[in-house]
């Protein structure tokens, strides 16, 4: 359990630096960078994340999220799990937004690359308006919890999530070899803990019985793998 103590550890500091790093994960700053020929470090971030998950798949959102700072070290006591169909509105939300970032590059082309861009010597919040857009973040974030389930805001809301599924996705298919969890099926009892206590609400008994733990919500956070007394699931790198 010293592992997850450690990860919720980094979570809660990457929750802390939030004011600093809001705008590197900005929507709405890589568009408007976009329409101005300006890669932003909002930019450079998503291309981060997708370049991350082509080896370490969606540890990020299990290890160094904000929202692991949120869930899982301060709203740790909600256990309602979220239902999976329901998570594609978050590519609702993604595609426009994807679409129109992509299409003002091709018109405008690239003029700069400002890492910088939009923030006071490299911090994010600085004034009343940013501390408005950090408190309408995080208040999503719980009131999604609250009245959702569990990491809701992960399922349906998260607009980088995309981009690491995208990796994921891609890793697989160049077979590249990457961070995963691999069941051991026959030393699984079907006690159902691993399944219990999984912050993304993954059927994971399931997953182990099958012998296949590939999930594009699965965020690598090992909460399965260390609840387990039998083993039966642990990390692996190939």
């Amino acid at each position: 359990m010293r592992r997850q103590h450690v990860r919720k550890l980094i979570g809660f500091l990457a929750l802390l630096l939030f004011p600093a790093t809001i705008f590197y994960m900005s929507p709405y700053l890589s568009v408007r960078g976009a329409a101005m020929g300006v890669v932003t470090g909002s930019v450079l971030f998503f291309c981060l994340l997708f370049l991350s998950a082509l080896f370490l798949r969606r540890a990020h959102c299990g290890w160094t999220c904000i929202a692991t700072g949120v869930h899982e070290a301060g709203l740790f006591y909600i256990t309602r799990k979220v239902g999976m169909r329901s998570r594609i509105l978050k590519y609702v939300i993604w595609t426009p937004w994807f679409i129109s970032m992509v299409t003002l590059f091709a018109i405008n082309g690239i003029k700069r690359i400002d890492p910088l861009a939009a923030t006071t010597n490299g911090l994010s919040v600085t004034d009343l308006h940013g501390y408005v857009i950090l408190y309408f973040i995080l208040g999503l974030i719980i009131a999604l919890a609250f009245s959702v389930g569990k990491r809701s805001f992960c399922h349906h809301v998260c607009w980088m999530a995309p981009f690491l599924v995208m990796g994921d996705k891609v890793g697989r298919a160049l077979r590249i070899p990457s961070l995963h969890l691999e069941p051991s099926k026959d030393k699984c009892n079907g006690c159902g803990l691993c399944a219990e206590i999984c912050p993304m609400s993954l059927p994971v008994r399931e997953m182990v019985a099958a012998g296949d733990m590939r999930h594009t919500d699965c965020i690598l956070c090992g909460e399965c793998t260390d609840i387990c007394k039998r083993g039966a699931i642990g990390y692996r790198f190939g």
